[in-house]
């Protein structure tokens, strides 16, 4: 990844370190959660060379925690392990990368990848005072993804879970919002449900021209169902 974006990333780290620190008078009140989110996933690109060719299942899973800063409103973050893809083909010839081989994709033929990501999001909870049992919320915010293991089929050449390590970004930030609600249990213990949606800023792939592969941005996108339990 160029220099420009390592800086872009360092920086929006260190704000956001910044912004989760808690300041003298501010409310101690801090919930945990856990979470699992069946996942559809997507990716789509600026150029019209390259075409999305389809949905992916996934699954995300991990850990929540909200601290309150006044009644309604709260600071959002935690981990997530994000597993997701796309499927994709282009209308021209390129070879793909990797360690152990190099294989040429003809016009038309799908490559589906298949990405596994850390996700550091930090964002901003909106939440409305209990109504019975339900509450309802909305959680917007950014997300630092590192990815952790990046693979690539290629049904029409035979090519089965290639290492995707030269064709895949290994960081990027994105973006995501949630909304949903929570059903109380009593005391602090509720339920949560709902339905959220990711993207990301930067190309997740690596461009490789002298490959023939086409500079684009490719964007991953993902479409989640949120059940959780909160403490």
């Amino acid at each position: 990844m160029k220099r420009n974006v390592k800086t872009a990333f360092t920086r929006i780290f260190f704000f956001l370190l910044l912004v989760a620190v808690p300041y003298k008078g501010v409310s101690q009140d801090i919930r945990m959660g856990l979470f699992l989110d069946p996942l559809i996933t997507w990716m789509n690109t600026n150029t019209i060379v390259n075409s999305n060719e389809g949905l992916r299942p996934g699954l995300s899973f991990g850990f929540t925690a909200t601290k309150y800063f006044a009644p309604n409103y709260a600071i959002s973050t935690g981990i997530n392990y994000i597993n997701a893809g796309g499927r994709m083909s282009s209308k021209n010839e390129f070879t793909m990368l990797s360690s152990n081989l190099q294989t040429v994709v003809s016009p038309g033929d799908e490559v589906i990848y298949k990405l596994k990501y850390l996700s550091f999001p930090i964002g901003l909870k909106l939440q409305t005072n209990q109504i019975g049992y339900l509450s309802y919320f909305a959680d917007f915010g950014l997300d630092t993804r590192i990815m952790i293991s990046s693979k690539y089929s290629i049904p029409a050449a035979d090519i089965e879970n290639e290492s995707g390590s030269k064709e895949v970004n290994p960081l990027n930030l994105g973006w995501h919002i949630t909304l949903g609600l929570e059903y109380s249990l009593g005391g602090t213990t509720s339920l949560t449900t709902g339905i959220g949606f990711d993207d990301n800023f930067f190309d997740i792939t690596k461009d490789h021209e002298d490959s023939g592969q086409v500079v684009d941005r490719s964007t991953l996108k993902i479409l989640r169902i949120r059940f959780g339990v909160i403490f």
